[in-house]
């Protein structure tokens, strides 16, 4: 062969990969495009946080303080946060989730059952969706967690997955097979508000609860409700993890109380549903004797005497919620 064939065939060869490369970028840009844009705001009673996603990947996530009993000055924060993450990833999602305390009722559309009383009786969907410019999708902050969780969480490859929050409130959501568990009336897995089963002597009525109602399980468990209870020992104040934490008698004999309430309240979760797995999460999910103590307290308050339901918490940790939001 020449040498002027030999080069022609070099030229020829380098061409062809170079070819092949840019062929290769393009192809893998296209589909970077093509995947879905997903943006996700978790609206809670002290944080407002939102995350946007691109094919799992996390391209912006940024957090504010929630106004206190402001409606008005929550849906600004929201909206605010929303364009200020999106123009971080130098993106724009078709719609936006959002996990709130409480949920919008299917019989009014406006907002109810929620902590942050601020949102109650308001068209929070409605006005969140003027407020961003598009399409909102609200549930129920707990089904967000429910949601991330069984996606690719602590409750991935598990038929029913029951999430628990435990935090300024507390909240159930259930997901089973893949797809939230709502129900007719959207109540699904609020287990929160369901008086607390086999109530001790002192244990009746029961705190009264913003609902309206005594004894909910959310007056009792709340990490608020725990550190009520503290304060009435005459102690000085402290955070639930914090009394948790503490070596007192006081403090462990306290701890010991909430733990068998809990208890008591999941097991009446796993005699209704008997879930695959129970995910705790919320600030409380931070207590390790939740996972050390209660699944063996679980078994002699099960009906039938023996409960082998895992107890684990939350594996994105209190990010569980935007993540889930984000995938409505």
């Amino acid at each position: 062969m020449s040498l002027m064939m030999v080069r022609f065939s070099m030229v020829l060869e380098t061409c062809c990969i170079e070819k092949m490369m840019v062929s290769s970028l393009m192809d893998a840009y296209s589909y970077h495009l093509d995947m879905p844009v997903r943006t996700g705001v978790d609206l809670g009673g002290t944080k407002i946080e939102v995350v946007v996603l691109q094919d799992d990947e996390i391209l912006a996530r940024l957090r504010c303080g929630t106004p206190q009993g402001d409606y008005a000055g929550t849906l600004q924060a929201v909206a605010e946060l929303v364009s200020q993450a999106e123009a971080k990833a130098g993106v724009t999602a078709p719609h936006v989730g959002v996990g709130a305390p409480g949920s919008p009722s299917p019989f009014t559309g406006l907002q109810r059952n929620s902590n942050s009383t601020a949102l109650n009786d308001m068209p929070l969907a409605d006005d969140l969706a003027t407020a961003i410019n598009r399409p909102v999708r609200l549930a129920n902050d707990a089904n967000c967690l429910a949601l991330s969780e069984a996606w690719n969480g602590a409750g991935a490859g598990q038929g029913t997955v029951f999430a628990v929050i435990l935090g300024t409130g507390v909240g159930g959501g259930l997901v089973v097979d893949g797809a939230l568990l709502e129900g007719c009336n959207g109540l699904g897995g609020e287990f929160g508000h369901t008086a607390l089963p086999r109530p001790t002597t002192d244990e009746i009525p029961g705190p009264t609860c913003y609902c309206g109602l005594n004894g909910c399980i959310e007056g009792w468990l709340a990490g608020p409700a725990l550190e009520a209870q503290w304060c009435a020992l005459g102690r000085a104040p402290l955070t639930a993890t914090a009394i948790a934490a503490d070596t007192s008698e006081n403090a462990k004999d306290l701890l010991d109380r909430w733990l068998d309430r809990l208890a008591r309240a999941l097991a009446n979760a796993v005699t209704l549903v008997d879930p695959d797995v129970i995910v705790i999460g919320g600030g409380l999910n931070a207590i390790d004797a939740i996972y050390d103590q209660i699944p063996g307290m679980l078994g002699p308050l099960v009906f039938g005497g023996g409960c082998s339901t895992p107890v684990v918490a939350a594996s994105h940790g209190d990010s569980s919620g935007v993540l889930g939001a984000a995938r409505l």
